[in-house]
């Protein structure tokens, strides 16, 4: 007769658990929704959402608007970190060349409040922005109702 408290009796269950717990997981964060406003003329938007694409293993559903700015201005976007492109994904508002591993921190992290991260402007280096080796210095900006705060630097 077994004993129903031995080692190898409990493992198993416990084993499911665990997987279980870490297919919730993985699906939590594959089933945030990312959604990308751009102008139809940038090209510059299509590149950046690659970047997304293969940095974050995402689907990105794109959708083009002449009027940017009612966009932003709807997703609170500070009119001085304003950039070409805005994304929102699980509740955050992404503007513009923002790296996907900051993206991911965010996510990960979750800052109280932080509503979300911008990139100023179109710096030359920034993901969707390369022009060979060429790169100029740039912050990633946490915004929200906690302020705004340097994320992360890029020299």
């Amino acid at each position: 007769m077994t004993n129903p408290q031995s080692p190898s009796n409990l493992r198993r269950p416990l084993a499911a658990a665990l997987l279980m717990l870490l297919a919730a997981c993985s699906n939590a964060a594959q089933a945030a929704s990312y959604t990308m406003f751009r102008d139809p003329n940038c090209g510059c938007c299509e590149e950046w959402a690659e970047h997304i694409r293969t940095g974050m293993q995402a689907e990105i559903t794109v959708e083009n608007s002449a009027d940017m700015t009612a966009i932003k201005d709807r997703e609170g976007v500070p009119v001085e970190l304003r950039s070409c492109h805005t994304m929102v994904v699980d509740g955050y508002v992404i503007e513009g060349h923002v790296p996907a591993a900051d993206i991911a921190r965010l996510l990960r992290e979750r800052p109280d409040g932080v509503e979300g991260l911008a990139v100023a402007g179109m710096p030359i280096g920034s993901p969707g922005m390369e022009m060979d080796d060429r790169t100029q210095p740039y912050q990633v900006i946490a915004f929200g109702s906690a302020g705004r705060s340097v994320f992360a630097s890029y020299e």
